[in-house]
């Protein structure tokens, strides 16, 4: 059985659907995983355009409609046993779109994957409750300022309250600038654990304009190296940066 990670944020723009994109990313092409990364911020969908994909005859739409199964809205990435499931980009397939079945639709994945990774509509709509839903735990994304902290502080209870288990915080956008909150401030207000912090990177807003995740774009980058960590910790398996070191305790088999 597959796990069902949901990836929720208070507010846009703090990098959710990045995160989704280049975790589910290092977990197949690091760690050799089976992932599958769906969009379920069907109102303003982004997750495809991130990737590059821009035609998707089958999406999560038609699925939530009733008129296709999960099985075929699913496509392989170019990265192996990465798989995506895109919510349509056109506002008419909008019409009739269920959310209130997803968690049902969602489950199905659980035998299609390790890892199904959701990117979760941001605030408390009803796009964001269905993910939490359909969600056996939740990852929150988070920037080191108090209106996206107390915003988690929300999405925090209601994951309990629905019985869904929280993960912790991925605190993204790290600039360690003296007007943004510590790691013990946000893990006090949240009363959650920081399990990452993401620094600010221009390598992602260049791989954004290149439509690839920076774990691909620039595997040595400050923020993939955080995302990879992340990955790794996600299933409890190490991740060990390519550095000439090292390379060279492979070569003597010190490690693997």
């Amino acid at each position: 059985m597959g796990r069902i990670i949901g990836i929720l944020s208070g507010k846009g723009g703090v990098g959710k659907t990045t995160t989704v994109a280049n975790v589910g990313t290092a977990l197949a092409s690091y760690f050799k995983k089976s992932v599958i990364i769906v969009d379920c911020n069907i109102t303003t969908s982004h997750l495809s355009l991130y990737l590059g994909m821009y035609y998707s005859p089958v999406t999560l739409n038609q699925v939530l409609t009733g008129k296709a199964k999960i099985q075929e809205a699913i496509y392989d990435y170019h990265v192996p046993g990465l798989r995506v499931i895109p919510a349509s980009l056109s506002l008419k397939d909008l019409r009739g779109v269920d959310v209130s079945r997803l968690k049902k639709v969602i489950k199905k994945l659980s035998d299609e994957a390790d890892i199904v990774l959701l990117d979760g509509a941001p605030g408390m709509g009803r796009e964001a409750m269905a993910t939490i839903r359909a969600s056996d735990e939740v990852l929150f994304i988070s920037t080191p300022f108090v209106p996206s902290t107390m915003d988690i502080i929300k999405s925090h209870q209601v994951a309990l309250e629905i019985g869904v288990k929280p993960i912790g915080i991925m605190l993204n956008m790290v600039g360690k600038e003296r007007y943004e909150l510590s790691v013990d401030e946000v893990e006090q207000l949240a009363e959650l654990p920081i399990v990452i912090s993401v620094p600010m990177d221009k390598n992602v807003l260049r791989s954004l304009a290149l439509k690839t995740p920076v774990v691909l774009f620039d595997p040595a980058s400050p923020a993939s190296r955080q995302f990879f960590e992340l990955a790794g910790q996600m299933i409890g398996e190490k991740y060990i940066p390519d550095t000439f070191l090292t390379r060279l305790m492979r070569f003597f088999g010190m490690i693997k």
